[in-house]
């Protein structure tokens, strides 16, 4: 029987193929936003307990009040349904309390009886300064966890002490025109010197950026001078046409009017410098290789908040703190956000293996927090 040969298939039209969808790479990072989900009424029983047990024991439970704020801001801040954990005791807190007490009263007993050596007491503390601000941004850090995961801080005493001490002092000899960079070396330092397990972060901020902002603060505050000195200017022409009742009334007036402009100032200019700094920080700042920040803070709606929070405080005499201190974090909640990588997992899983051992232990001995909040 005759074989017969059978053509080969024609390959499939490349140029066919060329022109159907490609299935798009996945991108590196997941968008994942900040969780905050506290109760002002919830944070409101916490509070006045601890205010009231604060005043009996005469400031010895403050320490306690800190850690149960701290575990109930922490806690309720997520991401990826992840709370963040406070992890220190109120010992280790009431012992730096206790020292910061001692230091004041240092320098309150000898300012009084001895004003020479209280000027003495002043260049001891401004030298200690660096110390007590890098112990407290160890502390604090390193008893702050996400997922089994400590923080930490690694500050020197040279770098803080140059900072925090030199730059602000010679900012002085150029009119204050150096306080926008001495800003911006202190964020450079803090940021700078923070990890997550073993990941750096990584912050690269710009000098322009503080420039720019410290303008805007500035013009505002021109601005709102101006304001006031024209409404100055009303009052005492319409009370100086008026009767001495009327003089008084205008008086009250205007000292009112006067404060609410002041405190106008005092909220736009917060916001302004607030805001656009903590953009720039943590949208140029990242624990390497796992996670971006992002930060879409608005100047208006921000600056709303911090009006209407100085009102509330006025009106209640204080007692919508919490409230204020929730809905604040709340905001700042929702406009962040971090990016993480897809590989996050996996190095967070052992981070948390080469911290089991320490996991579970409190920091040592000679750890504590130094500042009075």
């Amino acid at each position: 029987m005759d074989v017969i040969d059978t053509p080969d298939l024609p390959p499939e039209n490349n140029e066919q193929q060329s022109l159907e969808p490609s299935t798009p790479a996945a991108p590196p990072y997941r968008k994942v936003p900040v969780v905050f989900s506290g109760d002002g009424k919830e944070f409101f029983g916490i509070w006045i307990v601890n205010v009231l047990l604060t005043i009996v024991t005469l400031g010895i439970y403050s320490a306690w009040a800190k850690v149960r704020t701290q575990q109930y801001f922490y806690g309720n801040l997520k991401i990826e349904g992840h709370p963040f954990s406070y992890l220190a005791q109120p010992l280790q807190i009431l012992k730096g309390r206790v020292l910061a007490v001692i230091l004041f009263a240092a320098y309150s007993l000898t300012s009084h009886f001895y004003p020479l050596w209280g000027l003495a007491v002043i260049g001891v503390l401004l030298f200690l300064f660096p110390w007590i601000l890098n112990q407290s941004l160890r502390f604090n850090l390193r008893m702050s966890s996400h997922r089994n995961v400590r923080f930490s801080f690694k500050g020197t005493y040279g770098e803080a002490f140059v900072y925090f001490i030199l730059l602000p002092v010679a900012s002085v000899f150029t009119l204050y025109l150096m306080l926008p960079f001495a800003f911006k070396k202190m964020d450079e330092y803090v940021y700078n010197n923070i990890s997550y397990g073993d990941k750096p972060l990584k912050s690269e901020l710009r000098g322009g950026e503080y420039y720019e902002t410290s303008l805007w603060v500035f013009l505002v505050g021109i601005g709102f001078m101006f304001g006031m000195f024209a409404i100055a200017l009303i009052f005492g022409a319409t009370s100086a046409i008026g009767d001495v009742g009327s003089s008084e009334g205008m008086a009250s007036l205007m000292m009112i009017a006067m404060g609410v402009f002041y405190v106008l100032l005092i909220s736009v200019s917060t916001a302004i410098y607030r805001g656009r700094i903590r953009n720039h920080i943590l949208n140029n700042s990242e624990f390497d290789g796992l996670v971006q920040t992002r930060s879409d803070v608005k100047i208006w709606p921000y600056t709303k908040l911090i009006l209407t929070n100085v009102v509330l405080m006025i009106v209640t005499v204080g007692f919508a703190y919490p409230w204020i201190k929730v809905r604040t974090t709340r905001f700042l909640a929702q406009a962040t956000m971090v990016l993480i990588d897809n590989e996050a997992d996996g190095a967070v899983d052992k981070m948390q293996e080469s911290q089991s051992a320490f996991g579970e232990e409190a920091a040592d001995v000679f750890d504590m927090d130094i500042a009075l909040t």
